[in-house]
């Protein structure tokens, strides 16, 4: 099922667009939303499991998860957490952006196949429904053909899943479950707080934007 949902979340955000047509505004009300979401799990169900194990080094892959999402967003302009823009890259495709936002999705997905881990689930799927919004906008405002845009997000889709199944099926991948796990929360770690520092412009007071985060942490916190 873990699997069916993880590649619904991504088409749900396709149909939307096509659907609803959201605004930017709405748009930013749904990444904070996701964000506040994604910290929660993170912070109140990931962090203290992995700091649980006897391993020493749990801060250290932290850490290194946190650089690691640094450079993919190097990569893809930040578009984990909305940021994404077309400049001149109009009927190019972005293979940076695809492939970083490919791993990224991956490196998600594996800790899914560790455990039945339902509220990191929701947290992915809740956090890959306005990516997949912004994916769509900016495909449709690069001039992307239909199948071409519906090609990167199945490719998008699967990955996660993919990830899943990896960590479930590839023994020898078990032993460093923690480590990964740690690296995981690093980078999950490193979205939601940007969504977060960044949903506001110019730094400014939103109301409607901090009621959604408010809303995302009471939500996360009564779901588990």
């Amino acid at each position: 099922m873990s699997y069916l949902v993880l590649i619904l979340a991504i088409f749900l955000g396709y149909a939307l667009v096509l659907i609803l047509k959201p605004s930017s505004k709405i748009i930013q009300l749904l990444l904070s939303f996701s964000g506040s979401y994604l910290l929660s799990i993170t912070v109140l169900h990931l962090l203290p499991e992995v700091f649980t194990s006897p391993n020493k080094n749990i801060g250290l892959f932290i850490l290194l998860g946190i650089v690691f999402q640094t450079t993919l967003e190097y990569l893809s302009k930040g578009a984990e957490h909305g940021h994404i823009h077309v400049h001149n890259i109009k009927n190019n495709t972005p293979w940076l952006l695809i492939i970083s936002l490919s791993i990224h999705a991956f490196l998600e997905g594996m800790p899914l196949g560790f455990a039945d881990n339902r509220a990191l689930l929701w947290a992915i799927v809740i956090h890959k429904i306005p990516i997949a919004i912004i994916l769509t906008v900016f495909f449709k405002k690069a001039n992307f053909s239909n199948f071409k845009t519906i090609l990167f997000l199945c490719l998008f889709a699967l990955m996660s899943p993919l990830g899943n199944l990896i960590s479930q099926q590839i023994l020898f991948i078990k032993p460093y479950e923690i480590q990964i796990n740690a690296l995981v929360i690093g980078i999950l770690l490193h979205i939601s707080t940007a969504i977060l520092f960044e949903s506001s412009e110019n730094h400014q007071f939103n109301i409607k934007k901090f009621i959604a985060i408010i809303i995302g942490f009471a939500i996360a916190f009564i779901s588990l």
